[in-house]
């Protein structure tokens, strides 16, 4: 930048001296000059680059499977890069086959399934279980067969390699499905599993065997009554850990309902014109708030989620003081804006954002007649004391809208003066009062119809 800035000068008297251009234009040349070095290289390496190219589209069109799994296995630690990369491989019809400790590679290889080739999850890939402990679990597998159980796993590894933090991203990623054993179960169950890891370590150590052989450390524990992960709860792990959803997607209830209102898709997007209109509709993944820098006005930035893709959008200060409470992770909404296309990764900026309604609260799609009966049942009553904080009252409306359903909401907020104050959730956060819900809820769930029956409505609510 340097260099180019001290030639502006020669530049502009030799545009004036030889060809009689005016100062003006032949600034704005140099401008152009001075952006195209910034990026611009010479013709071997232009020719390097079209070779590569070349290449790559070769594979890519003749062989796939193989080449996706490669370029999926080079990213194997940027879980961004392969929810990206994946998405490519639902377009080109490529399946991507979840996590298996009994069949997965270190990293994503290629698999037959039904008759038609697909790529296996890399274990390595998995967020938080590291590549060489997954090395060794690999070893120990062709050494002496698949694993049968989550305990047998622990012992045949050991627990210098086996920890709980491991355990923990392959049981919720999915890669024990093979036994058989709901995922809240397995999870349950992982210290009993180190323990008796550990314990038969021990024996090995003090030269101890079992009567029969030391295969019988590797029993499976026994079996818990444990409340199921919720769908919301199982995809949001497969998210974090794998980039992706594996089992289902959170939108699969909301398909009919976003079907009737004819969004465009988010993976469409890229074909805009730049500062095009759009209308999406698509759940909130992630939303940071932020603050502007001069008259520190509140503003976010959202990422909204399809099953075509993801996108992210600015809200700026006069839309976001309009609709601050219903951004919210898990909340299905509706999104009008502008597309910004200049930059490698689509932006957008908000003009509207709404909850998709149609009749149904908070986009749930049941039928009229289930939210008309739900009108009849009891509201879900939440009770605070005083020293209830916001971080508090934040978790409990994400908890509320990752269950969304018919049945109203109110909150009882206990006064200094020993009254309380009720007040309405609103339709944007009437739930279904499943049983994980309720379980999650409990600390300020009012169960009791004495307790109902104490409530007093507020006239001021």
């Amino acid at each position: 930048k340097k260099t180019m800035a001290k030639e502006r000068s020669n530049f502009i008297e030799g545009c004036a001296g030889t060809n009689k251009i005016p100062g003006k234009k032949a600034n704005a040349i140099f401008d152009l000059l001075e952006k195209f070095a910034g990026y611009g290289f010479n013709k071997s390496h232009s020719a390097a680059y079209g070779v590569i190219s070349y290449q790559t589209a070769y594979l890519k069109a003749h062989y796939p499977v193989e080449f996706m799994a490669g370029l999926l296995s080079n990213e194997i630690n940027n879980t961004d890069k392969i929810s990206v990369f994946v998405g490519e491989c639902k377009r080109m019809g490529i399946s991507i086959l979840p996590p298996d400790i009994n069949k997965s590679g270190l990293k994503f290889v290629p698999e037959t399934q039904d008759g038609k080739m697909a790529i296996r999850y890399g274990l390595a890939a998995i967020k938080n279980v590291g590549e060489a402990a997954m090395a060794m679990s690999i070893q120990e597998r062709e050494r002496a067969g698949g694993y049968t159980s989550l305990e047998d796993f622990c012992g045949r590894i050991g627990t210098r390699i086996a920890n709980r933090k491991m355990l923990e991203s392959l049981v919720k990623a999915g890669a024990f499905y093979f036994v058989g054993r709901d995922r809240a179960e397995l999870f349950a169950c992982i210290d009993e599993s180190l323990s008796c890891a550990a314990a038969a370590q021990r024996d090995r150590t003090v030269g101890q065997v079992l009567l029969f052989d030391e295969a019988t450390h590797a029993a499976t524990t026994k079996k818990r009554v444990v409340t199921p992960w919720s769908d919301h709860e199982r995809l949001s792990y497969e998210k974090e850990l794998l980039g992706f959803y594996v089992s289902g997607h959170p939108l699969d209830a909301y398909a009919d309902l976003l079907a009737t209102k004819n969004y465009q898709p988010i993976g469409s997007l890229g074909n805009l014109d730049d500062r095009s209109q759009f209308r999406i509709g698509g759940a909130i993944v992630q939303v940071e708030k932020k603050f502007t820098r001069r008259e520190g006005k509140p503003f976010a930035v959202v990422w909204v989620e399809d099953q075509t893709g993801a996108l992210e959008v600015v809200v700026w200060n006069d839309v976001y003081i309009t609709v601050s409470e219903i951004l919210v992770p898990g909340r299905v909404v509706e999104v009008r804006g502008t597309i910004d296309t200049r930059g490698d990764l689509l932006r957008a900026t908000a003009q509207k954002i709404k909850v998709p309604s149609a009749n149904k609260p908070n986009g749930a799609s049941n039928g009229i007649e289930r939210s008309t009966s739900a009108e009849s049942e009891p509201a879900v009553l939440l009770q605070f004391s005083p020293a209830t904080t916001t971080e508090e009252l934040r978790e409990v409306r994400e908890l509320l809208a990752s269950s969304p359903g018919h049945r109203r909401v109110q909150l009882l907020f206990d006064r200094p003066n020993g009254e309380l104050l009720r007040v309405e959730a609103g339709s944007e956060l009437r739930v279904e009062l499943t049983r994980d819900l309720e379980q999650r809820l409990m600390r300020w769930l009012v169960t009791t119809k004495s307790e109902r029956r104490t409530v007093p409505l507020d006239s001021a609510a």
